[in-house]
């Protein structure tokens, strides 16, 4: 790898008092590094989607994190975001790209597929996303990864792989190890003991190593 693993935040799937999260998210932001942030609301209003990432990205984006929307190219594009992640069922690489342009970020769900990942990397995806490495319940997976998944394409590609699922400060190191260029995080910050800013600190530390 030429870089050490980063940290990429996922929000949490509700965000029912937004002025509240927004504070909790800015001192997350300001506790340690952290590469991307990606909001990923479930079961809202395309207006809901819209008032948080008007909140939200800014803060983001003032720090040189970049902000990515799941789903919804044409709200990033919108938006202004720099970015967009989909899924599998959520269109395809060169729909997505060709709403959100050129110099846009565009990251992949892979789940446990070499094939869909080297055909998303192929494509010319910025990163793919491989998982779920743990058991979580922030969102129902569609399949479990292995970490040797990681291994081998830390090997042999050069498109940034990111590890989702699970992932916490007690379990994250073996994931880093393998190859993970960033590890995607929601629960495991937003539902930390001890709070967010804690949370991001700890994965600074341990990136840091």
């Amino acid at each position: 790898m030429t870089m050490s693993c980063q940290l990429y935040l996922i929000t949490p799937p509700a965000l029912p008092d937004l002025d509240a999260f927004a504070e909790v998210f800015t001192a997350a932001l300001d506790a340690g590094p952290v590469a991307c942030v990606q909001l990923r609301l479930k079961d809202v209003s395309d207006d809901d989607i819209r008032a948080a990432a008007k909140r939200l990205c800014p803060i983001a984006q003032d720090r040189d994190v970049a902000f990515l929307i799941n789903d919804r190219p044409d709200l990033a594009a919108e938006l202004g975001c720099d970015g967009v992640h989909i899924g599998q069922e959520d269109g395809t690489y060169a729909e997505a790209r060709k709403i959100v342009g050129p110099d846009a970020i565009v990251g992949v769900t892979c789940h446990d597929s070499r094939h869909l990942a080297m055909a998303a990397g192929e494509a010319g995806a910025d990163y793919v996303a491989f998982g779920a490495f743990y058991p979580t319940a922030t969102k129902e997976p569609k399949t479990t990864a292995e970490i040797e998944l990681l291994e081998w394409w830390a090997e042999l590609f050069t498109v940034p792989c990111v590890a989702i699922g699970g992932i916490t400060v007690d379990n994250a190191k073996a994931l880093v190890d393998a190859g993970a260029d960033f590890i995607a995080v929601s629960a495991g910050v937003w539902s930390h003991p001890k709070g967010a800013a804690f949370a991001v600190k700890t994965f600074g530390e341990l990136l840091a190593e």
